[in-house]
């Protein structure tokens, strides 16, 4: 009985599937906030340009 519970790998292997998930994850939302800082960079240097334009 503990022999074939140490020979069983099924735990191991969901626990690797979520870590992996989990790696995804993390990279997802480091890449949209990024993605989401260089945006709201972009649209703030159009904002200035358009009110310079307009007030000028």
């Amino acid at each position: 009985m503990i022999k074939s519970f140490l020979r069983d790998e099924s735990g191991a292997t969901a626990i690797e599937y979520g870590l992996i998930g989990t790696l995804i994850s993390i990279a997802i939302i480091v890449g949209a906030t990024s993605l989401g800082s260089a945006l709201n960079a972009k649209f703030d240097g159009v904002a200035t340009s358009v009110d310079s334009a307009v007030s000028g």
